[in-house]
C-alpha cells in the first residue's frame, strides 16, 4: 500500500515508519524538524513530500503519530493540512493520544469528504517501536479494523480492537491514568519511607514477590541505583495525557478525586524543572519537596 506518515522523526513514529517500509509498503514522510531523525528511511526509499495535503494525495492510509490534540488538528486543518488533499477511500490513522472530543471532531469533518478517521493510540515504549512489537488499540468500525489489521500487524505484538470509533482514545487514557497512578504512587512511598529510615530495597524486595508488582514499578524502583531511565516516557507528555483524562471524566460528570491529585503531581514536577526528563524524574522532585535521599549519586 501507499502509506503516508507525520511524525516520523517521533520516538515512536520513526519505529512504526521503520516497520511499515520494510514490510515493503511504499512510505511518503512530512519532514518538520529532526530531519536526521528520518535519514535512514529516506536513504531506504521513503520520499518526502512538502505538506500533509501533498501526502494525502499520494496515500491509501495516512497515519499521524505526534505530542497530541493541537499538533493533530495542525496536521489535519488548514490549506496546507491532510483534509485539504483527502479523498474518497483515504483512511487516516491518528496513532497519538488525543482528547476524545477533538477526534470526534476530525473525523466528522473526515467523514464529509468519504475519508475514515481511525483513532488507534499506542502502548509501551520506543525500544518496542522499533522493533515491531508495539501494542495498539483500535476505535473504528469492524470493516475499517479488518482493512487496517494487516497494516497495524507490520509495527505492533498486540492489535486490540476496543470498539467503534472514539474507543481508542478513551481506552488510552484510562490505561495512562493507571500508569501514572502507579508511578506517582511508587515515587510518594520512596519519599515517606526514606524519611521514615526504612531500606526502600527492602519495599521493592517485598513489592517484588507479591500482587503489588508491576513492570511500571520495577521501571520506579531502578531509581533506587540512579537508573532515571528504565521507563522512557517524557514527564510532560504524561502531564498532557493526565490533563486529557480528567477532561473527558468532567465531560461525562464523574468526579476525579485521584485523576486530578496524579495530574497535579505531574504539574509540580514539571513546574520543578523535571518536565522534560522521564515520568521516573517523579522521585527527584519528591526528593526537592521532602528533603529524602532516594537516588542513588
Amino acid at each position: 500500500m501507499n502509506i503516508g506518515f507525520i511524525g516520523a522523526s517521533g520516538l515512536m513514529g520513526h519505529g512504526i515508519a521503520k516497520n511499515l517500509h520494510a514490510k515493503g509498503h511504499a512510505l511518503a514522510l512530512t519532514v518538520h524538524r529532526k530531519r536526521e531523525r528520518v535519514a535512514d528511511l529516506l536513504a531506504a526509499g521513503a520520499i518526502e513530500v512538502e505538506s500533509p495535503a501533498m501526502l494525502a494525495r499520494h496515500s491509501d492510509v495516512a497515519f499521524i503519530c505526534v505530542t497530541g490534540s493541537p499538533q493533530v488538528e495542525a496536521s489535519m486543518l488548514g490549506e496546507r493540512g491532510l483534509l485539504a488533499g483527502a479523498r474518497p477511500g483515504l483512511v487516516i490513522v491518528d496513532c497519538s493520544t488525543s482528547e476524545p472530543d477533538s477526534t470526534t471532531r476530525l473525523r466528522e469533518l473526515a467523514a464529509a469528504k468519504g475519508t475514515a478517521y481511525v483513532d488507534a493510540p499506542l502502548a509501551r515504549t520506543p525500544v518496542e517501536a522499533e522493533l515491531g512489537k508495539l501494542n495498539v488499540m483500535v476505535g473504528a468500525s469492524e470493516a475499517i479494523f479488518a482493512q487496517l489489521e494487516p497494516l497495524l500487524r507490520c509495527f505492533a505484538e498486540n492489535v486490540f480492537h476496543v470498539g467503534g470509533p472514539g474507543a481508542g482514545h478513551t481506552i488510552k487514557l484510562l490505561n495512562n491514568f493507571i500508569a501514572q497512578a502507579i508511578c506517582t504512587a511508587t515515587a510518594e512511598a520512596f519519599a515517606v519511607g526514606a524519611r521514615a529510615g526504612v531500606d526502600l530495597t527492602k519495599l521493592v524486595e517485598l513489592i517484588s514477590a507479591g500482587a503489588v508488582n508491576s513492570g511500571l514499578f520495577q521501571a520506579m524502583a531502578k531509581t533506587l541505583h540512579g537508573d532515571l531511565g528504565g521507563l522512557k516516557f517524557e514527564l510532560d507528555n504524561a502531564r498532557k495525557d493526565l490533563r486529557y483524562y480528567t477532561h473527558l471524566a468532567e465531560s461525562l460528570n464523574v468526579p476525579s478525586l485521584v485523576g486530578e491529585s496524579v495530574h497535579q503531581s505531574l504539574a509540580l514536577a514539571s513546574a520543578l524543572g523535571h518536565g522534560g526528563k522521564y515520568v521516573t524524574s517523579l522521585v527527584e522532585a519528591q526528593e526537592q519537596l521532602t528533603g529524602a535521599n532516594i537516588v542513588k549519586r
